[in-house]
C-alpha cells in the first residue's frame, strides 16, 4: 500500500511539473500585444504630440507595405489634419459589419 501511494504522489507531482512547464512555455511563446501609448511616442519623432504622416510612414512596419500603413494612417485621421493624435492613434478600430 505504501509503495502505491509513493508511485501515486510521484506521478500527481510529475503531471503538476510537466503542466507547469507547459504554461511557461505557452507565456514565453505567445506574442505580446504592444502599448499604443508606448508606440505612438516611438513614432512621435520630434515629441511634439502628433504623428505626422511622414513619421507614420517612416516605421519599419509601414515600410514593409507603404500602401497599406497610408490606408490606414487615413484611417486613423478622423479630422483629416495630416497628422495623428494620441487619442486617434490609439483608438481602437471600428468592427466591419457583414453584410447579411
Amino acid at each position: 500500500m505504501k509503495a502505491i501511494t509513493t508511485i501515486l504522489s510521484v506521478l500527481a507531482l510529475a503531471s503538476l511539473t510537466v503542466n507547469a512547464a507547459e504554461d511557461g512555455a505557452k507565456k514565453e511563446g505567445a506574442k505580446k500585444k504592444a502599448d499604443p501609448a508606448k508606440a505612438f511616442a516611438k513614432l512621435d519623432a520630434n515629441s511634439d504630440g502628433s504623428v505626422t504622416k511622414e513619421e507614420f510612414l517612416a516605421s519599419p512596419q509601414a515600410k514593409k507595405d507603404a500602401a497599406k500603413a497610408e490606408k490606414m494612417f487615413a484611417g486613423k485621421d478622423k479630422d483629416k489634419d495630416g497628422k495623428l493624435s494620441k487619442e486617434e492613434f490609439t483608438a481602437a478600430p471600428k468592427k466591419k459589419k457583414k453584410d447579411a
